[in-house]
């Protein structure tokens, strides 16, 4: 029996993303950075995020000094990881919201990779954002929708400044 199209757009846990989530590029992005933002006392939008994700999806963490190899994730693993970070850090008391701040965008067809500079406060309105750093993007539009396949990312160290080309 073929797969309806409706069928193909879901994640591995059968998880329907929302139409205006996944119709372009832009609302995929914006839907990616919504569904890990959350106010104080709450956690991420985890369904969400599981539905902007290509069901063999995967998520590449900066590796710190500490870290003595490259970690790449499955979206499970991630959102395991990252509930117990919040929950045992004190982070889910406080909140977290990232926000794209630049973009660089290259496409052809129904590829596309982003460089998306972000930051992150703990509250939207915090003055001055506690991090920033790259989100490095790949898209694939497929089945009449965008998906993420993966997401690499860093963040900006004293010794390590976002260059001024990825801030415009």
């Amino acid at each position: 029996m073929l797969a309806s199209a409706a069928d193909k757009s879901r994640d591995a846990k059968g998880v329907q993303a929302a139409p205006a989530d996944v119709a372009s590029i832009d609302a995929i992005i914006a839907a990616l950075y919504g569904a890990i933002s959350f106010t104080p006392g709450a956690l991420p939008e985890w369904e969400r995020l599981r539905s902007l994700f290509h069901p063999r999806g995967w998520l590449v963490p900066p590796r710190g000094d500490e870290a003595p190899q490259l970690l790449v994730l499955d979206v499970e693993t991630f959102i395991e990881r990252s509930t117990t970070f919040i929950t045992s850090t004190g982070i889910g008391e406080k909140g977290f919201h990232e926000r794209e701040i630049a973009r660089r965008l290259e496409s052809f067809g129904n590829i596309a990779h982003a460089f998306s500079t972000y930051e992150s406060r703990y509250a939207e309105d915090d003055p001055e954002p506690f991090s920033r750093g790259i989100n490095s993007i790949q898209l694939v539009n497929d089945s009449g929708r965008w998906w993420v396949l993966s997401i690499l990312w860093d963040v900006e160290r004293p010794e390590h400044p976002i260059p001024a080309d990825y801030l415009r």
